[in-house]
């Protein structure tokens, strides 16, 4: 960093300090803890963090940095996996941690408005009373706002959609300062362009999120869980093609391989045979709760199912999705001291057996552990590379094998990212993904934020970092 570039940098710190008093910090800890997510891009610390508390401070904070040209980072809460809260090129961190008000819920119309700093869990508990809660899952408790930035889904998204269905509106500080109300709470409308989705997995390049309207469900009458393995990896997902192709309306259905299965077992302290499994939920009515079962046992019979195992108690289905939750923690524990590396693609559910099969092919010959699981009824999985961070040749090793993930995906007409996003891990694949669309989001970007002050080197792959 220059002289000149210092001095403009201590100028904003100042200003900022002046609107905010001591919730602003330069402590060596705080830039370093919000330089990194939980992904593997290395450590990308900005000049100072400023802990914000509301909507009409951030869009001064903006105006401050907007006159000198100073970036700003957006930070929930870290959980995000492409190196979206890295700050590529220095600048100001605005957490929005501590604006964690649920601000109106309206039960008769099943949607509620919080601030971008309220976690998943937290909402929840908030809903319980009311018979309602908010179904998306990425597995992190993950913050509101950082999952409305990332377009999070999880294990619910086969029934429910992800934050893209399910973000009626948004109140956005742009990069002019202004701040604006992306749409009303009506379910629907035809009225100009969508500026909500526009906002939706923008991961911060376009501004900052700084209340959220989501749509709600009804707590379902009944819910069952289950695990179900599998002598191949084929049949668990011939059998999770059957069930979403005909109809079935499963809430979850979850695919771990043998390898994966194994570090759970261990790490959740477990005992799955160690075989290609799916976790399963089911929601709605005694009736069509039991309806839902037959109809997927009756597919899973035709594939090579074992035998079923049924966890009916809250209890036992919440420390079934938990260990399904942990598995980047379990990846983790299989080679300790070491690093994992998560990746992930989503194809059409017709190519997804062809395309976890030539995967698992990639990986036979593998010197670093990839176990697979993923979010199958979308066509969405994910490979964990677990890596010893003093190898640099395993780290070139699992670049090749996310390379050959990733084109093998786009050549069956899939994404190279389900729901990690794109940040800085992405996006040399984006142009081939979207070919000339890459170009209409330049425009974009240069359109509502023409300084690129927000979030500079994410997501654009023309962009530098």
């Amino acid at each position: 960093m220059g002289l000149a570039t210092d001095a403009k940098v201590h100028s904003v710190i100042i200003q900022i300090r002046d609107l905010v008093g001591d919730r602003i910090s330069t402590a060596d800890a705080v830039l370093h803890s919000h330089g990194k997510d939980e992904g593997w891009q290395p450590v990308k610390a900005p000049d100072a963090v400023v802990f914000a508390n509301s909507t009409e401070e951030i869009a001064a904070i903006v105006n401050i940095c907007r006159a000198t040209g100073t970036p700003i980072i957006p930070y929930g809460a870290g959980t995000s996996i492409e190196g979206q809260v890295h700050a590529a090129q220095g600048g100001i961190c605005v957490d929005v941690g501590g604006m964690d008000e649920i601000l109106e819920v309206n039960v008769e119309d099943l949607d509620c408005t919080v601030q971008p700093g309220v976690r998943r869990k937290q909402l929840n508990d908030h809903l319980r009373d009311t018979g309602l809660f908010f179904p998306i899952d990425p597995g992190a408790d993950a913050s509101i706002g950082g999952m409305t930035g990332t377009r999070a889904s999880g294990t619910n998204a086969v029934r429910y959609g992800t934050m893209r269905e399910n973000v009626v509106s948004l109140t956005v500080v742009l990069p002019s300062g202004e701040v604006i109300r992306t749409a009303r709470r009506a379910r629907k409308s035809s009225a100009g362009y969508d500026l909500t989705r526009l906002f939706v997995g923008s991961e911060g390049t376009l501004g900052i999120i700084t209340e959220i309207t989501l749509r709600l469900y009804g707590i379902p009458e009944n819910t069952s869980a289950a695990v179900v393995p599998f002598d191949t990896v084929e049949g668990a997902v011939d059998t999770v093609i059957c069930t979403i192709q005909s109809g079935v309306p499963i809430a979850r259905i979850e695919l771990l391989d043998d390898v994966q299965i194994d570090a759970i077992n261990k790490y959740s302290n477990m005992e799955h045979p160690v075989k290609p499994t799916l976790f399963m939920e089911f929601h709605g009515t005694d009736t069509g709760v039991a309806e839902q079962v037959e109809m997927v046992k009756a597919f899973g019979e035709e594939f090579g199912a074992g035998d079923f195992q049924w966890s009916d108690r809250l209890e036992d289905r919440n420390r079934l999705w938990q260990a399904r939750h942990d598995v980047a923690y379990a990846c983790k524990a299989m080679r300790p001291g070491c690093e994992i590396w998560a990746t992930d693609v989503c194809v059409p559910i017709s190519r997804l057996a062809e395309c976890i099969a030539e995967t698992r092919k990639d990986l036979q010959g593998a010197s670093v552990p990839a176990p697979i699981s993923g979010h199958v009824g979308d066509g969405n999985f994910h490979l964990c590379f677990v890596l010893d961070p003093n190898n640099p040749a395993e780290f070139a090793e699992a670049d090749t094998l996310n390379d050959q993930l990733i084109h093998r995906a786009l050549a069956m007409d899939g994404t190279c990212t389900g729901e990690h996003g794109i940040g800085l891990g992405k996006r040399k694949y984006l142009r081939e993904e979207h070919g000339d669309g890459i170009d209409v989001m330049a425009a974009l970007k240069a359109a509502i934020d023409p300084d690129n002050i927000m979030n500079p080197g994410k997501i654009l792959p023309t962009q530098s970092s």
